[in-house]
This record gives C-alpha cells, sequence and structure tokens, in this order.
C-alpha cells in the first residue's frame, strides 16, 4: 500500500477512544486524505447520538450510519442460536456483529469508491480477524489501514492524551475507561480492575452495569414468562407474536431487571493470549436456555448429539471471523435440517440471575408419558434382556479371549 495512493478512506466509526483518534491522525498521516466515517447501528442505543456532528467536528466528510438491526437479529444472532453455539460459555456477541458491519463497510466503501478501509482494531485482539477476513470475502483487493498497527500509541492513557491535545471530546474519564461493545444482543466490559482474574467485579456500582442489575439488586419475586418458537425462530413472548429483534429487546428488559446472563470470563483469544471480560447478556441468555429447552423434547438423541459436538465448531468459526466460508454456511444448513420440527413453547421463571423452566411443550415432542412412565405401560421389560445380551456381547467376547490368555 502506497500512502500517497490513499486519498479516500472509509473508516469503521463508533465515536469511541479508538475511532474517535483516529479520524485526525490518517489525516495527519495519510495526505490529508478525505474520510467518511461509518457506523453500523446494531442496537448500541443512545452511543448513536450527536454522532455525526462529532465525526464532521474531528475531520470526518460525512458520517453514514447503517441501520442493521434487523439484518445482524436474523442472519447473525438467530442462525448462532439456533446452532447452540457459544465459545466458552461466551454467547458471541460482539463475534456475531463483526461481519455483518463489515458487510456494510464494504458496500459503502464500493459506492464511495474508496481508496482504503480503516478500522480501530487492536493488534491484540480478535476483532482485527473478523473485520478484516469479512471483508477479504467482499473486497479482496481493497487495502486495509489499522492504525494500531502503525501508530506510536501504546496504551489507552496515551489515547487520552492524543485526543486532549487534538480537542476531541470524551464520554470516557481516565477512571472508567473500561473497553467496552454493546450493541442489542450484549455489552462487554475489559480493562482496569478487570484485567487481573482477582478483582471482583463491581456489579452493585452505581452505573457499572448498563443492560442488568447485579442478582443481589433483582426482584423478591420471579417473573414468569412463555416463549413461542417455529423451527428454532422466537415468534411470540408471552403470547404476543413479534419479530426476533423486537423479543429479543424485550427480554433485555425483563432479563436485565432479574440479573440475568452476566458472565465473568477469562477466555482464550484467537490470538494466542487468555484475556479476562465481564459479559452482560440477558436477552441472549433467556433465549438460549428457552430454545435449548425445546430441543430436548424435539430432537431425536443422535441428531442432538451430533449438533451438540456440530455446535463448538461453528462457535469457533464465529469466534474467529470466519463467518464468510463454506464450511459455516454448510454447518448452518445442517442445523436448518435439525430446527424443521423444533416447534413449541416454553414457560420459564426469571429470579436473582437464575432461569428456572417451569415447562415444556410441542407438537412434535418425542417423549412419551405412556412409554416412559413408572406406572403400567404397554412398555415389556423382558425386551431388555435380548437388548443387553446383544449390546454386552463385545465386553463378553474380550473377558473370554483375556481369561484363556491370562
Amino acid at each position: 500500500m502506497n500512502k500517497a495512493d490513499i486519498k479516500k478512506v472509509v473508516l469503521a466509526y463508533s465515536g469511541g477512544l479508538d475511532t474517535s483518534i483516529i479520524i485526525p491522525w490518517l489525516k495527519e498521516n495519510y495526505n490529508n486524505c478525505e474520510v467518511v466515517a461509518v457506523a453500523g447501528d446494531v442496537g448500541q442505543g443512545t452511543e448513536l447520538d450527536g454522532l455525526e456532528e462529532k465525526a464532521i467536528k474531528t475531520g470526518a466528510s460525512k458520517l453514514y450510519i447503517l441501520n442493521l438491526q434487523e439484518e445482524y437479529v436474523n442472519d447473525y444472532i438467530i442462525p448462532t442460536m439456533k446452532a447452540g453455539a457459544y465459545y466458552e460459555e461466551y454467547l458471541l456477541g460482539t463475534s456475531t456483529a463483526r461481519p455483518c458491519i463489515a458487510k456494510g463497510l464494504a458496500e459503502i466503501a464500493i459506492k464511495e469508491q474508496a481508496d482504503a478501509i480503516c478500522h480501530g482494531c487492536t493488534g491484540k485482539g480478535n476483532d482485527q480477524v473478523r473485520f478484516e477476513l469479512a471483508l477479504k470475502h467482499f473486497v479482496p483487493d481493497m487495502p486495509i489501514i489499522a492504525p494500531w498497527r502503525e501508530w506510536d500509541i501504546k496504551s489507552r492513557e496515551e489515547e487520552i492524551d492524543y485526543a486532549e491535545a487534538h480537542n476531541i471530546p470524551l464520554k470516557i474519564t481516565r477512571e472508567t475507561n473500561y473497553s467496552k461493545d454493546k450493541n442489542l444482543w450484549h455489552l462487554s466490559h475489559e480493562g482496569l480492575d478487570l484485567e487481573d482474574p482477582a478483582n471482583e467485579p463491581t456489579y452493585e456500582k452505581e452505573g457499572f452495569l448498563e443492560m442488568s442489575v447485579s442478582p443481589m439488586d433483582a426482584p423478591d419475586v420471579p417473573t414468569q414468562i412463555t416463549l413461542d418458537f417455529e423451527q428454532g425462530i422466537p415468534v411470540a413472548l408471552d403470547g404476543q407474536k413479534d419479530s426476533a429483534l423486537n423479543i429479543i429487546l424485550k427480554l433485555n428488559e425483563l432479563g436485565g431487571a432479574n440479573g440475568i446472563g452476566l458472565l465473568d470470563l477469562v477466555e482464550n483469544r484467537l490470538v494466542g493470549m487468555k484475556s479476562r471480560g465481564l459479559y452482560e447478556t440477558p436477552g441472549g441468555t433467556i433465549l438460549y436456555k428457552a430454545h435449548e429447552a425445546l430441543e430436548t423434547i424435539c430432537l431425536d438423541k443422535q441428531t442432538q448429539h451430533e449438533k451438540q459436538k456440530l455446535s463448538i465448531t461453528f462457535a469457533e468459526l464465529v469466534y474467529n471471523g470466519q463467518w464468510f466460508t463454506p464450511l459455516r454456511e454448510a454447518l448452518s444448513a445442517f442445523v436448518d435440517k435439525t430446527q424443521e420440527k423444533v416447534t413449541g413453547q416454553v414457560k420459564l421463571k426469571l429470579y436473582k440471575g437464575n432461569i428456572i423452566k417451569s415447562s415444556i411443550t410441542s407438537p412434535y415432542s418425542l417423549y412419551s408419558e405412556e412409554i416412559a412412565t413408572f406406572g403400567e405401560s404397554s412398555y415389556d421389560h423382558a425386551d431388555a434382556k435380548g437388548f443387553i445380551t446383544l449390546y454386552g456381547l463385545p465386553i463378553k467376547v474380550q473377558a473370554m479371549v483375556d481369561a484363556k490368555n491370562k
């Protein structure tokens, strides 16, 4: 990449610390290039307020805000949820958002005839891989600028110094300088005191949690909810038909109020290091639990077990930025086939961080009370003798051979 050839750059812009200082840095280091900022709206809420004014004030020529919420839910979150995929307990909130945003970035870069795409991911994190692998899929020849791999800034404290020197307004202070990522599915917290796994998260500290409350501050009575699914997709909450997006947003409110979905995790990053993060995923945690419960009565044993194995592969692909790959697409096709009869209703109680199953029903339930009952049924217990004889035959033969060769 010849810097002299870079006249226009499309920047993945959030208005946070990293991307706020990148705009002036690009203009200083890339021949005063035009910077087109692009924010993907995946449910950040108020974080998008005033973003256009801030982007232009700091040097961008314009800001695109792409409404990606429906696409994010229907094309990324729901396929991942149906797969039952999670990475070391983490429900992949950042991982699923990055390919969605990168797709939008690529579309704007093509529209604007940009010379390069820029992102604010650090050289230590997973997001640089997620963004860039997705961009390779859509714009394989587009140069990518990653300032964290170029500039002399070494820490978030030095980023704040740069911002102050360039009169860039920030919503954070040195004391609240957590690295956060928020969307409609989750909120992640990293950095500061969380960098030491010996430190307990300050769940009860005012302003720390944003989507949830601490389970200790949750109501003393449970909240009862009913979720309906059709072919693995949530279609109704408490009897009210709605889109998957709106159901997730409502579950966020219900789950957050009851302290659901807090996860304190030391995870294994793709780049090789361990990192500690705290995640708030209230609605997603409820949705996963309900869907998993429904599958226990709708899937046969072999399919259920094979799906559980493949969910690990699916999660690793998503976590490692390999959404746009033949294997992920093939796994999604398998998942969709398994979901054809995952239709029914799940009732849950939400109580102080806990999700308690109340009932599961489905017209496709494979559970037969008549067969499974401890009472009288048509099941013939005598059939078990022949089954055990044949099932145990290899063990018997091995024992006979071992005895003969002692």
